[in-house]
């Protein structure tokens, strides 16, 4: 495989289409990694830095390793079918299982930071942890509430730096 080094922007149009329907969250905090999917998120740039904005939910085992880890990977797929996959690492919980073992997915160590990527997906960021907020639930707006928000799991926000952005590509 063949590492392409891109500007945070250069593939935003795809990465943010993708995204509606998965994209791969990835930390690791030690020895103990863990990918979950994602389908919400942005690309900004804030502080002068490019920067991955993606949300967790308290509850998620993904929380707590984010919380240590301070960093974190976002794997996109761009041209391969990873619906299989995406659902598996949205419906299993890390805390449970090996997901690696159990959607096939290959871990390949980042670029300049300790978090792997997925090796299926040809887009990846790499972030690390600048910002990160609760979401304050009397702030959101009463229809999203009620309708995102009904057994009041919400999510802590993480703004990542942008460090890395590249395409893994097949020689």
């Amino acid at each position: 495989m063949q590492i392409k080094r891109i500007k945070f922007n250069e593939h935003l149009s795809q990465a943010l289409e993708q995204l509606k329907d998965g994209a791969f969250l990835t930390v690791r905090a030690g020895n103990e990694t863990n990918t979950m999917s994602i389908g919400w998120g942005s690309v900004n740039y804030m502080w002068n830095k490019p920067v991955f904005l993606v949300m967790v939910r308290f509850s998620r085992h993904t929380y707590d390793l984010l919380e240590k880890a301070q960093e974190f990977t976002v794997s996109i797929p761009l041209k391969k079918d990873l619906r299989k996959e995406l659902k598996y690492c949205g419906t299993h919980s890390g805390r449970d299982l090996n997901k690696y073992d159990g959607c096939g997915l290959t871990l390949v160590d980042g670029q300049k930071i300790s978090t792997p990527i997925i090796g299926e997906c040809e887009l990846h960021y790499e972030c690390k942890v600048v910002y990160r907020q609760a979401m304050e639930p009397g702030t959101l707006d009463e229809e999203l509430r009620n309708r995102v928000y009904p057994t009041n799991d919400y999510h802590v926000l993480y703004y990542g730096e942008i460090v890395d952005s590249y395409l893994l590509e097949n020689e």
